[in-house]
C-alpha cells in the first residue's frame, strides 16, 4: 500500500483553495511545529560518519553487486490487502452486479415486446442509473485508491548506486514517479542513539531536503522492515553507509528476496515488527493473537492477491546500465523534469520546507516551583 507516499505527493503538489482550507484546521501550536525546523537539524541528519558497529540489511534486499544495491521502500506495507479486499469483496460485485441487471432488463426490453411495460422501462431506467452512477462513483474516487496496490508497480523500490554515488527511487508517478539524487544529499533518520527506543514498529527513513537538492520540495522514502526498538534502524543505515563509502567487502552480503508475488512476503509482512514484543509478551496478549489468526490469514490473502494483480517495476534504460563501463551516469533530477502544471504547484508549496537559520535553541531548564506549604512562615515583626 502507498498510502504515505501518495499522500506525501499529494501534499507537495496541493492546489492553494485545498491547502488554505486544510491550514485553517490547525491549531496555533500545531502551525508553529510545522514552521519549528532549523539549519542545524539538517546538518545532524546528513552526515556520513560511523553510527553503528554491527551493519545489517534487515530486508527485503532484491539485488547486491558490486555495482549497486536495490531494497524494497513502502511506509506501510503489513497493511497491504486491505484495499483489495475491499475492492474484489465489495465494489466489484456491486459493479458487476447493478451492470448485468442493466443488461438483462435492457434485452428483455429490446426482445420480448410482450413483456414490455411502462414498469420495466421504468425498472430498466432504475438499474441504468444504479450502474451509472456507481461506475462514476468509483472511477472518480475509487480507481486512485485502488491503485494503490492493485493494477500499478508490485513494490516501490530504492537503488543505491556505489559506481556513480547516486540513488534512485522508482515509484508511480502519482507518488512522485522514478527519481535520482547524489548520494551526498542523503538524509537518515536513523542516527541519534537515543532515537532508539522510537524506532519500535518503524522504518528507517531516507531524506533528500530542498536546500541539497535544489528541488522546491522534499523528497522522502522508507525503506525495508519495521523496526523491533533498540538500534536496528542504525545498523541498517550502517549498513548501506558502508557499502556506498566503502563497498561490497565492508558490509556482510545480505539474503536476497524474490520480487516474485511471494505468499510468504504476503503473510510475513503481517508480523514485521512484532517479533520481540511478542516473545516479551505475556501468555495473555499470546493467547489472544492466536484467536484473531483467522485476520491474519484474511489480510494475507490479500496482500498476496494485490501482488498478484501488480507487475514487477522496471528502471529506465539510463538507470539500469548506470555504473557500467562506457555508459552515461543519469542525470540528476530537477525542477524541469515534471510537467508545467506540476512545477507550478510544486513551486506555490515550497515554502512548507523552509528552515530557520541556525541551530535549535536549547530548551530553558524550569525551575520547580516551591508549594506555599514548604514556604518559610514569615519571622514575625515587633
Amino acid at each position: 500500500m502507498y498510502l504515505i507516499e501518495w499522500g506525501f505527493w499529494r501534499m507537495a503538489t496541493e492546489s492553494e483553495a485545498a491547502r488554505k482550507a486544510y491550514e485553517t484546521e490547525l491549531t496555533a501550536a500545531e502551525k508553529r511545529a510545522k514552521q519549528n525546523f532549523y539549519e542545524g537539524d539538517l546538518e545532524e541528519d546528513i552526515h556520513f560518519q560511523t553510527v553503528s558497529e554491527k551493519p545489517n540489511a534487515r530486508g527485503p534486499v532484491f539485488a547486491f553487486n558490486d555495482t549497486f544495491i536495490e531494497m524494497r521502500c513502502g511506509g506501510s506495507e503489513e497493511k497491504r490487502g486491505l484495499i483489495t479486499i475491499a475492492t474484489l469483496g465489495g465494489i466489484v460485485p456491486v459493479i458487476g452486479a447493478t451492470t448485468i441487471s442493466t443488461l438483462c432488463f435492457l434485452w428483455d426490453d429490446i426482445t420480448d415486446s410482450e413483456a414490455r411495460s411502462f414498469l420495466m422501462m421504468t425498472l430498466t431506467f432504475i438499474m441504468a442509473l444504479a450502474s451509472t452512477a456507481t461506475l462514476y462513483l468509483y472511477s472518480k474516487y475509487g480507481v486512485n485508491l485502488t491503485r494503490l496496490e492493485m493494477l500499478t508497480s508490485r513494490h516501490l523500490l530504492i537503488r543505491f548506486n556505489r559506481v556513480t554515488q547516486q540513488v534512485h527511487l522508482h515509484r508511480p508517478k502519482y507518488c512522485g514517479g522514478i527519481v535520482t539524487f547524489p548520494w551526498k544529499t542523503t538524509g537518515s533518520t536513523a542516527i541519534a542513539p537515543e532515537d532508539d527506543s522510537l524506532s519500535v514498529g518503524m522504518r528507517l527513513g531516507l531524506v533528500w531536503h530542498p536546500s541539497r537538492t535544489g528541488l522546491p520540495h522534499m523528497e522522502m522514502a522508507l525503506l525495508g522492515k519495521q523496526g523491533q526498538g533498540g538500534s536496528e534502524l542504525r545498523d541498517e543505515w550502517e549498513f548501506i553507509r558502508r557499502y556506498m563509502e566503502e563497498g561490497p567487502h565492508a558490509v556482510p552480503r545480505p539474503r536476497l528476496s524474490t520480487q516474485l508475488p511471494s505468499p510468504i512476503q504476503a503473510f510475513s509482512a503481517q508480523f514485521e515488527g512484532l517479533g520481540r514484543f511478542f516473545r516479551n509478551s505475556s501468555w495473555l496478549f499470546k493467547v489472544i493473537l492466536l484467536m484473531v489468526w483467522p485476520a491474519f490469514v484474511i489480510i494475507g490473502t490479500g496482500h498476496w492477491l494485490s501482488l498478484l494483480l501488480c507487475w514487477r517495476p522496471r528502471w529506465p534504460k539510463v538507470i539500469r546500465e548506470a555504473g557500467m563501463p562506457g555508459k552515461p551516469v543519469p542525470p540528476v533530477t530537477t525542477l524541469s523534469d515534471y510537467p508545467p502544471a506540476i512545477q507550478e504547484r510544486l513551486l506555490a508549496n515550497a515554502d512548507r520546507w523552509q528552515l530557520k537559520p541556525g541551530k535549535r535553541p536549547e530548551k530553558k531548564s524550569r525551575k520547580p516551583r516551591r508549594s506555599k506549604s514548604k514556604e518559610e512562615p514569615a519571622a514575625p515583626t515587633e
